[in-house]
């Protein structure tokens, strides 16, 4: 449940915007991408998400469909245009992000009374991201799908805190409070743990997460590898090396194949090497939603890293 867009990707690497000549379009969107990461992986998923009523919106579900998500929770938004993301591309580390959603963007018209709380409930997990947070009617929204979850499956909250979404870090940290009480699972890197939970020690950040509620803490720590904590269970797995091309689309492979550990009962080591492993192998790869490995990919991709 949250962000859906259209991302406008240069094909010319290395360059600023303004001497691109041509771009590639793609499916986009943190939460959308997780449910593409995780069909790709062989589960059903859906998206509840919203869009304009216009060539990108139709394009979406086009898209969609195509990778096997179930659209039906995907509706438009009358004279709201559907959101594009323009990208910049220097590798290895440098990707800025041009987001177009203004003056509010059809995500963020969510509302809780067209929520289908029995498919809510139904699913065996179910994601949400920060964004979803940051304005109303999508707040009370991800609220009520929150509780309506309570104890129901497993709950994950990715900490994908954008600040151009937010007025404060001090807002999101406000909001973000009032729902992990609810999630079973967080996921952020120091910097979202920080505006989270007020954290930036990854052990630290873990620990105030499992005392906000949270059973299964997971802190992405860059070159240093990913830290989950589940219960006195505590295991660092070091990233998998790629050339890097376009690192956008890697925390959304990462959770599609943490939805597929959960969901297939393997072990927090081996969870969190596949999560780190999709990454890496979107990372260098141009496109996010497009380039989600399949299971047999992943298989291959960690044997040709040793792991």
């Amino acid at each position: 449940m949250g962000r859906v867009g259209v991302d406008i990707y240069p094909e010319q690497i290395g360059v600023g915007l303004e001497e691109v000549s041509s771009f590639g379009k793609f499916l986009g969107g943190s939460a959308t991408n997780v449910a593409v990461a995780a069909a790709r992986l062989g589960h059903r998923s859906a998206v509840v998400t919203r869009t304009g009523d216009d060539p990108f919106g139709r394009f979406i579900h086009q898209a969609l469909q195509g990778f096997g998500v179930d659209d039906q929770y995907v509706t438009s938004v009358p004279g709201v245009p559907t959101p594009v993301v323009f990208c910049e591309i220097f590798p290895p580390d440098d990707f800025p992000l041009y987001f177009y959603r203004g003056p509010k963007a059809p995500d963020l018209h969510i509302s809780a009374d067209e929520l289908d709380y029995d498919a809510i409930r139904a699913a065996d997990i179910f994601w949400v991201t920060v964004t979803g947070l940051s304005q109303e009617p999508s707040r009370e929204a991800h609220l009520a799908a929150l509780e309506a979850r309570a104890g129901h499956g497993t709950t994950v909250i990715d900490l994908d805190y954008r600040p151009m979404f937010w007025e404060s870090p001090e807002a999101a940290t406000a909001e973000i409070a009032k729902v992990l009480p609810f999630a079973t699972v967080a996921v952020g890197n120091k910097e979202e743990c920080q505006v989270a939970i007020g954290e930036t020690d990854p052990q630290a950040a873990a620990t105030a997460l499992q005392a906000a509620g949270i059973e299964l803490a997971i802190v992405k720590q860059g070159p240093l590898g990913v830290l989950g904590v589940r219960g006195d269970e505590s295991v660092v797995v070091p990233p998998v090396p790629v050339q890097v091309v376009n690192g956008l689309g890697a925390g959304d492979a990462f959770g599609g194949a943490l939805v597929h550990g959960l969901l297939t009962g393997a072990s927090l080591t081996d969870t969190l090497s596949g999560a780190n492993a999709a990454g890496s192998f979107v990372a260098g790869q141009l496109s996010c939603a497009d380039a989600m490995p399949t299971v047999a990919q992943l298989e291959t991709y960690l044997q040709e890293n040793g792991r």
